[in-house]
């Protein structure tokens, strides 16, 4: 697979659960915007948030460090996103792979610029059909989502895609 480039959601999902070695396990390497970075590293640290020095560690470990964005596509220019989100679509389209971005107007974006797009409950599922997690973890997890208030994914769409992989 080409370059695969993670937005915040899924790094601070990841990293909340314990499961950031599945990014390593599933993709080998990820990439991430220097803006991603000192949205969730720097800011998380600052912030005082356990995830923020869990990711820091697993970068570290990995020698994964933040790659400046390429240049901003006009389609994103006024489309309301945020700046990791713009800067994470910018890099992916330069390295033509996988966005892992969870955040549903990033989604969309990166959807019309082409772009293939994955979300923290696509990981887990990816993880689940290679045979890195069980089903019983993949209900575990999902069920974590569902009862944390710090994940922002909707309890619903767990619930819908659990019974559509597991029946």
């Amino acid at each position: 697979m080409a370059g695969v480039v993670a937005n915040a959601g899924p790094l601070m999902a990841l990293a909340k659960l314990n499961l950031l070695h599945l990014l390593q396990a599933l993709y080998g390497r990820v990439s991430f915007a220097t803006s991603v970075y000192d949205e969730v590293v720097v800011g998380g640290l600052t912030g005082g948030f356990e995830d923020a020095r869990t990711l820091q560690r697993f970068l570290r470990q990995q020698g994964w460090s933040a790659a400046p964005a390429g240049d901003l596509p006009e389609a994103l220019r006024g489309a309301g996103l945020d700046r990791g989100e713009r800067d994470s679509i910018a890099l992916a389209l330069e390295q033509g792979g996988l966005l892992l971005i969870d955040e549903e107007r990033g989604r969309e974006a990166a959807v019309q610029l082409d772009l293939l797009v994955r979300g923290t409950l696509g990981i887990l599922i990816q993880a689940y059909r290679s045979g890195l997690i069980t089903a019983d973890q993949l209900r575990f997890y999902f069920g974590q989502i569902e009862e944390r208030n710090d994940i922002w994914i909707s309890p619903a769409l767990c619930r819908r895609l659990l019974r559509r992989v597991l029946g």
